[in-house]
């Protein structure tokens, strides 16, 4: 029976939630144990994320390994006034937006997402068409996908990972913008900005 106000409270924090906190602070203590099963909660999670942000397996290993680095050296600063998942993709989405100002995308660069089941062609999210049935239709399909990868390549860093995080993660824009470390009408206006363009350059299409 519960009687104080901290144990009602207590009572509806997830049982899971209130497990990685222990967690937390256990590997905050030092516990090795406790951080690698941080690290095999989330590793999943943060190598999806910066390969379908990245487009590339290796760069996306090298932010990946980078990612657990920085955790590792800074989870003393960790002070859980937002969730662990949040606090983390942001070091992800950092590293990503610093990596993808360091280099120029290149065009030929892989075109696959990441997902539990392998690498699948980012162009697969979008509804296929059958060739037998209508080539010309097809054609026009391929056609939008490649125009599809071509504005995304002209978006800003921070515009592609906003839209990529929205639309090929399914992150929510509160989400985003925490991830981001901004506010969720920043990252709404970011996305906006992008799907202008997009509609822009899609604009024979729609």
């Amino acid at each position: 029976m519960l009687t104080g106000k901290g144990e009602a409270a207590t009572a509806f924090i997830p049982a899971a939630a209130l497990a990685e906190a222990d967690l937390i602070r256990a590997a905050q203590r030092g516990d090795q144990a406790a951080f690698e099963s941080l690290v095999r909660t989330h590793d999943q999670g943060v190598l999806r994320l910066a390969c379908n942000l990245l487009r590339s397996e290796q760069d996306a290993f090298d932010i990946y390994q980078e990612t657990f680095l920085r955790v590792y050296r800074n989870l003393h600063t960790f002070r859980f006034d937002c969730s662990f998942r949040t606090w983390l993709y942001r070091i992800v989405t950092n590293l990503c937006l610093d990596h993808l100002r360091k280099r120029k995308v290149r065009k030929e660069e892989s075109t696959t997402l990441c997902t539990s089941g392998g690498e699948v062609d980012r162009a697969s999210v979008l509804p296929a068409e059958n060739p037998h049935v209508d080539p010309q239709r097809n054609l026009m399909s391929q056609e939008l996908r490649g125009r599809i990868e071509r504005v995304l390549d002209d978006l800003t860093p921070r515009e592609r990972l906003v839209f990529e995080m929205r639309h090929f993660h399914g992150m929510r824009l509160r989400a985003i913008g925490e991830s981001l470390g901004t506010t969720e009408e920043a990252a709404k206006n970011c996305l906006f900005r992008a799907t202008q363009k997009m509609r822009t350059a899609l604009g024979d299409f729609l």
